[in-house]
């Protein structure tokens, strides 16, 4: 064997994995299909969009993606890092209704209990601090609290960022000089192109750097295929070169096998696997059936003060509860999300997607100035305040393999609804948060085209497909990660998530790798 432990993905789940089973003295390695993100690959993608995205079949080979499917939309971080990269740095522990979810709760564990030593971990490793800074855009959040009702929920965010002096490198501060240097957080509001000063705790900062340093191998630019399990037990795991065809790459040997690819990295896997190779045809029939958005919508503000500038503060840094099930972020757009303008239209409320879309369309074509003032505003980014909005309602999508029209007939991933339980494309307690923040900031409220218009949800925060269940009849994975009918084959990622979080779910995940590399013995 070339490794006792191969791990596919580098993310959250994968960067945990990679130096707890190092310090476990394990021999390690990480194959991540995206490429070692550099301060200079980000000052370029916050500058040039070709340089942001992830597209492989066009060559472009940036750590930003957005996919597409018939009944949602998402974004994604690709790169050595993982989403870490371009999340916000939000880092919430979920209300109890999570823990509770009959989803996973039915499965003999207290999850409250069972992971609060590790969130405590999490929380530690990724440097977890209230945000101390307040600005325009957070007056203009506590304002629409205020407006619903709800001031007495409103509050800074806990973030993963370094705030220090700007631009004075700091001995590192959050492991006793085992970490990197770093400065302070500069308050530039780029977090979401990735923070090119290095004062955002990404993963190559904590849990990857303190792998390597331990002696795991971290292998970019690898984008697995197939996966064998050998006859005298571990794996064998064949990936190619994501963008050259003509670089080969030899395959790899491991006793066990992680899988942390991120959820439609992991479900596309598994899938080929099972369907396309036939290499892992035990995997549950469950695979992909309960699939979650965290029950979001986008949607914002366009303030009508050109002169503006809400950018200065993190990405996130403030946030407010408007009922007992939903929770909701202001966002600060980077330059380099300037272009999303084009994906944003007037605001309007119908709980059917038909009117909904023939009502959005009309605005549009009998009223142009409520679509023409927002595409063609200048500083776009500097003017606009986007709302995430998330619950932790039980709802949920589903994700099937197959040929795809929109992708040539290749096979791949395909949304299908779950009848009775579908993801919503309207949440009229985001519509109504829109309309407020608009008379905060003295603006106009918008939504999201692809949620009003194509009646697909819409979310940063993708969950589920690989849940836990008590045998392969109900689940996909053990409570232990395990996948049912592999020994020695996990999966520790956003799929492993079993319900809704209804927060940004970054602290779940890590304290969820946390726990299922706890139960992994030393060497």
């Amino acid at each position: 064997m070339n490794y006792d432990y191969a791990i596919i993905g580098s993310g959250f789940g994968g960067s945990v994995s990679a130096l707890r089973l190092s310090e476990k003295g394990y021999k390690v390695v990480v194959l991540e299909q995206g490429r070692q993100v550099t301060p200079e690959d980000m000052e370029e993608g916050d500058a040039r969009i070709h340089r942001l995205t992830w597209m492989p079949a066009l060559g472009l080979t940036g750590y930003f993606s957005q996919d597409f499917f018939q009944h949602m939309t998402l974004v994604r971080g690709i790169g050595v890092g993982g989403g870490s990269h371009v999340y916000a740095a939000v880092l919430l522990k979920p209300k109890d209704e999570f823990y509770k979810d009959p989803a996973w709760s039915s499965l003999g564990i207290d999850w409250k209990e069972e992971l609060a030593q590790h969130y405590a971990t999490a929380s530690t490793m990724l440097g977890v601090v209230n945000n101390p800074t307040v600005d325009i855009q957070d007056e203009f959040l506590k304002k629409t609290a205020e407006k619903m009702g709800a001031a007495d929920t409103y509050g800074p965010t806990p973030n993963g960022i370094y705030f220090g002096t700007p631009e004075v490198m700091s001995p590192d501060p959050f492991f006793n000089g085992k970490g990197p240097n770093r400065p302070g957080c500069h308050l530039c509001g780029r977090c979401l192109t990735g923070c090119p000063h290095g004062s955002k705790n990404t993963l190559d900062k904590n849990y990857l750097y303190l792998a390597q340093r331990l002696g795991a191998s971290i292998l970019p630019f690898r984008k697995v295929t197939n996966i064998l399990p050998l006859a005298n037990g571990g794996y064998q795991v064949e990936a190619r070169h994501p963008i050259n065809p003509f670089r080969k790459y030899p395959p790899i040997q491991a006793k066990k096998l992680i899988i942390s690819a991120g959820v439609l990295g992991t479900l596309e896997l598994l899938f080929h696997c099972r369907e396309v190779k036939k290499s892992l045809p035990k995997i549950s029939g469950r695979l992909g059936r309960i699939v979650r958005t965290n029950s979001e919508a986008i949607v914002g503000a366009l303030a009508s003060d050109e002169n503006l500038d809400l950018t200065y503060g993190t990405a996130i840094s403030s946030h407010f509860y408007p009922d007992e099930h939903t929770h909701i972020t202001q966002n600060r757009f980077p330059h380099g999300y300037d272009y999303m303008k084009f994906f944003t239209g007037p605001l309007v409320d119908h709980p059917n997607p038909i009117i909904r879309s023939l009502k959005t369309l009309g605005m549009m074509l009998l009223r142009p100035s409520s679509i023409y003032k927002n595409w063609t505003a200048g500083n776009w980014h500097k003017r606009v305040t986007v709302l995430t909005v998330m619950q932790h309602l039980d709802n949920q999508l589903s994700l099937e393999y197959g040929r795809k029209a929109s992708f040539l007939f290749r096979r791949g991933l395909k949304s299908r609804i779950v009848k009775g339980k579908e993801a919503p494309t309207f949440l009229p307690v985001a519509n109504e948060a829109a309309k407020k923040l608009a008379e905060a900031c003295n603006g106009q409220p918008l939504n999201i085209l692809t949620e009003s218009i194509g009646n697909t949800a819409t979310t940063a925060h993708i969950l589920g497909g690989c849940h836990m269940g008590s045998s392969a009849e109900n689940g996909v994975i053990s409570t232990s990660h395990e996948v049912f009918g592999y020994p020695g084959l996990y999966i520790v990622d956003g799929s492993a998530v079993s319900a809704n979080i209804g927060a940004n779910p970054s602290l779940t995940i890590t304290a969820l790798a946390e726990r299922a590399m706890s139960l992994i013995p030393d060497q």
